[in-house]
């Protein structure tokens, strides 16, 4: 069956592999399907074809080859074949911040490498939320480092809720929200995004309404800026949260680890600094904006209100962070603006760059351009693909995307794609999904 789509391209690239938890259908079909073998390589493989400017200044999506990509031993480029364009797992396609990595560097040759200690991440972090949000809220005293965001929130989650409380979800959402919150024996109620991908308040207020009884201790998990969609809440909608939160007893957990990646003309807006979320609790992270993922540490944060809820953290959940992790994660929010703002203008023309070749080869796709995050959320339910089409890219296209399905209730027949990348590997990802329909 031929279905609907733009002027065919062709499929080219030879690449490396990847993986995400529990794979889904669309990530395990490979192993038992027939591999369609692309045409030729188009794009150039040596190093010296790609942008060697100075670090902090060039495009950090743009200096790295594809030859030194494949020497990569994390998920992103190892879970898949060769063969296979891995646009999926939250890792970007740069080198270390030149800060970053000299933080690195010198810890080691120090063998600074014991247990984390201090406030100087936290004291980063509330320099950096000032200075980039104009929020001077962050007290140091009401933090704690713990090893990652999620990790962070299944302990905000046990200070907060009881065994059997529900955690609702603006559904469609980051996956592990699932896994993590029901595996702390939380049931997951989901109040699912407008068709606008904002926040829908009617159904929220009405899934709170469900969730209230008096005996229970309900939480709202929110995901700002919200991941997949890279929808940027206001501050008044994140105050319409606190609001109605406040009115039914439910507790707010703010996963704000995006908060960073923000689109030109946006920006972000922390949970706690808006009215009325005195007793929210928020995970912060250098770990997605400085693709610091196999760095571990992350900090929790509360709201004046919620102060005594954190105090009761254990002391062990602070032994869990990486030392050197906490020395990267403070290094890039004190001295890693420059580079953050060399990302932050890639990722905008990589958003423009994939609007424009979706337009000519696959104009039955949408995608809403996201104002957070570097992620893209894009609409394949009007290509008239049988079954997931995430599934369909892998199989015909060798292109690796996260299956919509996978984010829950309003992300069937729509696929996540990672734009933290080159532009020559986006442009030929949509080449290669656009030949799959053929």
């Amino acid at each position: 069956m031929r279905r609907s789509r733009g002027k065919g391209a062709r499929c080219s690239l030879p690449l490396p592999p990847l993986q995400y938890g529990v794979p889904s259908a669309a990530m395990t079909s490979q192993r038992g399907s027939r591999r369609r073998q692309p045409p030729a390589y188009s794009w150039p493989m040596d190093s010296g074809s790609r942008d060697t400017s100075a670090p902090g200044t060039a495009n950090p999506l743009s200096r790295l080859s594809l030859e030194q990509l494949r020497r990569r031993t994390s998920m992103k480029w190892r879970t898949y074949p060769d063969d296979v364009l891995p646009l999926w797992v939250a890792e970007m396609d740069t080198p270390l911040a030149e800060p970053v990595a000299r933080a690195i560097v010198d810890a080691v040759a120090l063998g600074d490498t014991g247990y984390p200690a201090g406030t100087d991440y936290a004291e980063a972090l509330a320099g950096f939320a000032s200075g980039r949000w104009g929020w001077d809220g962050l007290a140091v005293k009401r933090t704690a480092i713990v090893p990652d965001v999620m990790l962070g929130i299944v302990e905000m989650l046990k200070l907060v809720s009881g065994p059997g409380d529900p955690v609702i979800v603006n559904s469609p959402v980051y996956p592990p929200f699932y896994q993590f919150i029901q595996n702390l024996g939380r049931p997951v109620v989901e109040a699912p995004l407008g068709p606008d991908g904002r926040i829908d308040f009617e159904v929220l207020e009405a899934a709170f309404g469900r969730v209230t009884d008096g005996r229970k201790r309900p939480v709202h998990l929110l995901c700002s800026p919200h991941n997949p969609t890279g929808t940027l809440h206001t501050a008044e909608e994140l105050a319409e949260v606190a609001r109605l939160a406040r009115s039914y007893g439910v507790r707010v957990v703010a996963d704000e680890i995006h908060a960073p990646i923000v689109a030109s003309g946006a920006t972000f807006v922390p949970y706690l600094s808006v009215p009325g979320a005195e007793d929210g609790l928020s995970l912060m992270s250098a770990s997605k904006a400085w693709n610091l993922a196999g760095l571990k540490a992350a900090l929790a944060v509360a709201g004046p209100d919620a102060a005594a809820d954190l105090a009761r953290l254990p002391e062990e959940v602070g032994h869990g962070p990486s030392h050197v992790g906490v020395i990267a994660h403070t290094a890039a929010l004190r001295h890693g603006g420059d580079w953050l703002d060399a990302l932050l203008a890639g990722l905008d023309d990589n958003r423009r760059l994939l609007a424009d070749l979706l337009a000519a080869h696959l104009p039955a796709v949408r995608c809403a351009p996201a104002q957070a995050t570097y992620l893209a959320w894009l609409d394949c339910r009007s290509l008239g693909a049988d079954g997931d089409p995430a599934t369909l890219f892998l199989d015909r296209g060798r292109v690796a995307l996260n299956s919509g399905a996978d984010f829950g209730t309003g992300g069937a027949g729509f696929v996540r794609m990672n734009l933290a990348t080159s532009p020559e590997l986006i442009t030929e990802a949509v080449h290669r999904m656009a030949a799959a329909l053929d």
